[in-house]
């Protein structure tokens, strides 16, 4: 038996989410081991580093398989997007033991969320970022994104149908820039809650619209209270970068 890791990316508009769902074909993994079952003529069934909702995007998506087929590594790959939709593509399969799991063994997940700023939408991605003609504080958004490094309690900004364990994670980068009027807010963690990403991201835009200010922000995190988040951001401006 072989285990391959499978690198992807995907365009997420068309989907909901990742993960199989009954009663749909809509969905990323279903196009995925379907294509994967034909390449390696036996029934595949992927398991994935972290699930993405509808509307999200991926660079980096990794899933393991097994399988007791022997094709060279160009082979998977071009044997594979030959039978995938145009918006989902594997860039590349690696070997490895039978022991490596790319769930349980990812040591930390990051999402970019792009905002476009600026008096025009984008032609190019319009369905890839956020646009939002007002002039947005980037220095207000890093400010206050200060206050969720480290590990904390986020059921403030955890969707209601979370099924973790625990609302307690441990962020430990965010990093916010413009580049070319294109707000890039990148949030590493090894994992994360349902919608914790597109919420904190929700927040942070209503501090750069000065909707909220910073001590709004600050108690929105200390009172875990999902009610007292702001609307979370739209899924298509979310990528799961790495």
């Amino acid at each position: 038996m072989n285990r391959f890791f499978v690198q992807l990316e995907y365009d997420g508009s068309r989907y909901h989410g990742f993960q199989k769902q009954p009663k749909t074909s809509k969905t990323i993994q279903y196009n995925l081991d379907r294509a994967l079952t034909k390449v390696a003529n036996h029934k595949i069934s992927t398991i994935c580093c972290g699930r993405t909702d509808a509307g999200v995007h991926a660079f980096n998506q990794f899933v393991h398989f097994d399988t007791n087929s022997t094709r060279k590594i160009d082979s998977w790959v071009k044997g594979t997007n030959a039978n995938l939709p145009d918006d989902i593509v594997v860039k590349n399969f690696f070997k490895v033991d039978t022991n490596y799991h790319a769930r349980f063994d990812a040591t930390s997940r990051e999402y970019l969320y792009v905002i476009k700023n600026a008096n025009t939408p984008p032609a190019i991605g319009f369905n890839n970022y956020l646009w939002i003609k007002k002039s947005l504080n980037i220095e207000k958004m890093n400010k206050a994104a200060k206050y969720l490094i480290g590990e904390k309690d986020f059921s403030a900004f955890r969707a209601s149908n979370c099924y973790a364990k625990s609302p307690i994670k441990k962020i430990n980068k965010i990093t916010i820039k413009n580049v070319n009027n294109k707000i890039q807010i990148e949030f590493r963690s090894k994992s994360f809650l349902k919608n914790q990403v597109r919420s904190m991201v929700g927040c942070l835009k209503y501090l750069a619209e000065n909707k909220w200010n910073i001590e709004k922000f600050e108690d929105v995190l200390k009172s875990k209270k999902r009610s007292k988040c702001a609307p979370p951001a739209p899924a298509h401006g979310l990528f799961l970068a790495k």
